[in-house]
């Protein structure tokens, strides 16, 4: 049985979303909680605002579902303590993610008081989604080494430009982080990243296999990313795709036991 790493539920206009307009088509409507996809055991669920009360309905979700395993919501790590204090409460508050992509300033990571907020994470046992694009990753190499004790998880392997068969600066930028104990990959968001219409499994291939090269099985995990997967494929074929490339070898860790561990879903 499978754990996907990386889910969103939403509802149009109840939080605030950023990145959500009408022109999204099949994402500009509500995605609830119903039975996980055939095959799948457990989920993580994952922020999609930068907003506590977000995170506080995540969590509710999580409470009336049993099969969202944990929650990655969202805290001011400008000041976060009183927002920790309250969602660490609920037993499924797993980690903490911010959209750091919707930020004006590359390097909103390394100021001096998201640090703070991302040391105090690993106090509170928990552990830090980094939704990040390639032009991040080199201030994602100072978080990994002024946060040694965190655990970090690079989602979508950083977005690289697939659909531009971009593959030797994302590359060079990804290849030093693999040097971080600390720090782990999702396979996800790779398919909207390929051109929606027409990719194919190997067009994913290139990116899967070097940061399996890179970090290892021990510290990849699958996610689907759904609903934003949808904009290009559906959940099977984002998950075929991935055993495809990954092969039997080491499903069992990339699809099951490393978000497991990583999430303290146990």
């Amino acid at each position: 049985m499978i754990v996907d790493a990386h889910q969103h539920f939403w509802q149009v206009g109840r939080f605030d979303y950023p990145w959500m307009t009408s022109d999204l088509g099949i994402l500009y409507r509500d995605y609830l909680p119903s039975e996980p996809q055939s095959g799948v055991d457990k989920i993580v669920v994952v922020q999609a605002s930068n907003s506590v009360a977000e995170s506080l309905w995540l969590l509710e979700l999580a409470d009336e579902n049993s099969f969202i395993a944990g929650v990655v919501g969202w805290v001011d790590l400008t000041s976060a303590d009183n927002q920790l204090a309250e969602l660490t409460r609920y037993a499924k508050f797993k980690g903490v993610r911010h959209l750091v992509e919707s930020e004006p300033s590359d390097d909103w990571l390394i100021q001096p008081s998201v640090l703070a907020g991302l040391q105090r994470l690993s106090e509170y046992g928990l552990s830090y989604d980094l939704l990040v694009h390639t032009r991040h990753l080199r201030h994602v190499r100072t978080v990994a080494e002024e946060c040694p004790d965190l655990r970090l998880v690079i989602d979508h392997l950083a977005k690289p430009p697939i659909a531009k068969h971009g593959f030797a600066e994302w590359a060079r930028e990804f290849k030093p982080l693999a040097e971080y104990p600390n720090m782990h990959c999702k396979l996800s968001g790779l398919v909207t990243e390929a051109d929606w219409s027409s990719w194919t499994t190997d067009d994913l291939r290139p990116y899967v296999e070097y940061a399996l090269e890179l970090f290892g099985p021990q510290r990849l995990m699958f996610g689907s990313d759904h609903p934003v997967c949808l904009l290009a494929a559906s959940y099977s074929r984002v998950l075929e795709s991935f055993q495809e490339i990954v092969g039997d070898e080491h499903s069992e860790l990339i699809f099951r036991e490393n978000a497991r561990t990583f999430y303290r879903l146990d």
